[in-house]
């Protein structure tokens, strides 16, 4: 089977939707399927507003279509609603050929934080991106119920994993910051509004708070927060150790449609506080032990006020934690992917009528 993913986001971005594709290629590599990438290194990039390290293609219409039809797929999965994805739309429906996207990102609740435009002004156009795809995918239950909702249809879930060999509990500790005082309170990603970072380091709560990532919204925090130690960004056995190091892995966004680096944090042994809503508690459940509330020890905990969600996971099992991360792999994660991929094929093409979706009331 040929399937070319077409994204927006690609190497050397560091962010949930490269590592969720990259550890896809690398799986759909090892089981003999034939993948093309048409990403942001094969055009010409200007940097993205307010993200100079995130570069987009421009105008990449015709070269991404002259691409896609020399590979000439049988499938193509759509990860993102960028200028090579709508582009990659365009082709696969003037073509016939079977489309997947997938929804990583929450656009339209990003794009209002930067623009102050409210969010429901963005969906109509985020509707029509999914609007004729075979199979959307999402990570989460929740991340479902609210699409349908808003009217996006042909749902298929599509997990996530890690990669178990680096994210341990046993390993080397952070050196930089074992000698801080206890507790050690960690956050880990891109470093931007959308972040909601300010809930987490404006508590009044003893110990450190440790920010790893860098972003547009760095210099500005480091001057609101003095107090706080940014360490900039770390990967691989370096930012294993830093999650080892900590007591409490904080996770205070409110749009993130997952959070990869709260399973990275619970495989290390971090328990998590998060607010509850879609992404952290698709994992730790409201009760801190699972979405479905089976699992024997609490991993964490989320709560309205975050504070008290850091208190309860500070208590939470750190050996438990770990244990439950297993849960989450990228091979069970592929195996989605493949058979949404299949389905796609399979499926009768959607007309204008078909894919067209009204929101809930």
């Amino acid at each position: 089977m040929k399937i070319a993913i077409a994204t927006d986001a690609w190497f050397p971005q560091v962010n949930g939707v490269v590592r969720t594709l990259a550890a896809t290629v690398a799986e759909l590599d090892r089981r003999g399927f034939e993948v093309e990438l048409i990403t942001p290194e094969r055009f010409r990039t200007v940097s993205l507003p307010g993200y100079a390290s995130i570069d987009v293609a421009l105008a990449p219409r015709f070269a991404a279509r002259r691409l896609l039809h020399a590979f000439a797929p049988d499938v193509v999965h759509i990860p993102t609603e960028g200028p090579i994805g709508w582009s990659a739309r365009g082709w696969c429906l003037a073509h016939g050929v079977p489309f997947t996207t997938a929804f990583h990102t929450r656009f339209p609740d990003y794009a209002a934080v930067r623009t102050g435009i409210n969010a429901e002004r963005f969906w109509p156009i985020f509707r029509r991106f999914h609007q004729r795809s075979r199979a959307v995918l999402t990570a989460t239950a929740s991340l479902e119920n609210e699409l349908t909702r808003r009217g996006i249809g042909n749902l298929r879930r599509w997990t996530r994993g890690i990669d178990h060999f680096v994210f341990r509990p046993d390993g080397d500790i952070h050196p930089v910051m074992a000698d801080l005082p206890r507790p050690i309170l960690l956050n880990v990603g891109r470093v931007a509004p959308e972040k909601n970072l300010e809930a987490f380091l404006s508590l009044g709560i003893a110990g450190s708070k440790v920010i790893v990532g860098d972003g547009p919204a760095i210099e500005a925090l480091k001057v609101r927060f003095p107090a706080a130690h940014f360490l900039g960004a770390m990967a691989g056995e370096e930012l294993a150790s830093a999650y080892r190091t900590a007591d409490c892995f904080v996770f205070p966004s409110l749009t993130d449609t997952f959070g990869l680096v709260v399973i990275e944090a619970l495989a290390c042994g971090a328990p998590v506080a998060a607010f509850p809503v879609a992404g952290p508690i698709d994992i730790l459940g409201a009760s801190g032990r699972g979405c479905d509330d089976d699992f024997p020890a609490s991993v964490g905990s989320v709560d309205a006020r975050l504070d008290q969600a850091i208190g309860r996971a500070l208590w939470a099992d750190r050996e438990a934690a770990a244990i439950f991360s297993r849960r989450f792999t990228w091979e069970a994660a592929t195996d989605q992917f493949i058979d949404a991929i299949r389905a796609a094929i399979s499926s009768p093409e959607l007309t204008p009528e078909q894919g067209a979706s009204v929101p809930a009331e």
